[in-house]
């Protein structure tokens, strides 16, 4: 039997089972998942912020089966197309999956040492009876908690299909997600999400940066060049 404990938020205290809904009460959990989930967040959202019917939330409560409002999960962060702006209103912060007619096409995990068995085991095998598309988890430590650093699978005919991750010589990996069309990266130290057309990051301001980097070695370039063009010029009147 689950035990129960109270979760308080701004609108009504609910009694949840464990082994729905993870809070990790270790520092050491905090402290792994936070740089990295940080970054995950703040770069897709980046990418759907002009996308008004796409809902992306971590942390946030997900009911799943109706009438019992205990039964729910909360993934470190997902993302939802196709959501009417006034559904997620109303329902905030809970994503009532009857309420808003779907579940979340894309889910996220971060691993951590209270939450990892649950996320490779039970949570999984949820995730896919729900019918969420795809589901990407990421382990910080190269794979002490996942077996892998990471890993991404898309739901075919109900069960999970792992996408292939391209391990480089110098340990960085890299897999593409079809539902996003993106690729998730990690070069042993930092996660980022690239564009896979380029193969750069899609954080606008690094893309930015090398932007205007790349203008200012053009313009020395160029500046080179008349100086040279100048220098010739004056020898050949010299002559």
């Amino acid at each position: 039997m689950a035990t129960t404990r109270t979760i308080e938020n701004a609108w009504e205290n609910r009694y949840l089972p464990d082994i729905f809904y993870e809070q990790p009460n270790q520092m050491v959990d905090v402290a792994l998942q936070q740089s990295s989930l940080r970054r995950v967040i703040i770069l897709l959202r980046a990418r759907y912020c002009d996308c008004p019917d796409t809902f992306m939330s971590g942390m946030v409560s997900i009911p799943y089966k109706v009438p019992n409002d205990t039964a729910r999960f909360a993934p470190e962060f997902f993302i939802a197309f196709d959501v009417p702006d006034v559904n997620i209103r109303q329902d905030s912060p809970n994503f009532f999956i009857w309420r808003l007619g779907k579940t979340p096409d894309f889910v996220i995990d971060i691993a951590s040492p209270s939450t990892a068995a649950n996320e490779l085991g039970h949570k999984r095998d949820m995730y896919a009876e729900l019918g969420i598309t795809e589901y990407w988890r990421f382990d910080p430590t190269g794979g002490d908690f996942y077996g892998q650093p990471l890993a991404g699978e898309r739901l075919v005919d109900g069960e999970y299909q792992p996408y292939e991750m391209l391990v480089d010589d110098d340990g960085s990996v890299i897999g593409y997600s079809e539902l996003l069309d993106l690729s998730f990266y990690w070069d042993g130290d930092e996660f980022d999400v690239l564009d896979p057309e380029t193969g750069k990051t899609i954080d606008k301001y690094e893309v930015e940066r090398e932007a205007r980097q790349a203008e200012r070695l053009e313009f020395e370039a160029r500046e080179r060049e008349l100086l040279d063009e100048i220098s010739r010029l004056r020898r050949q009147l010299d002559d």
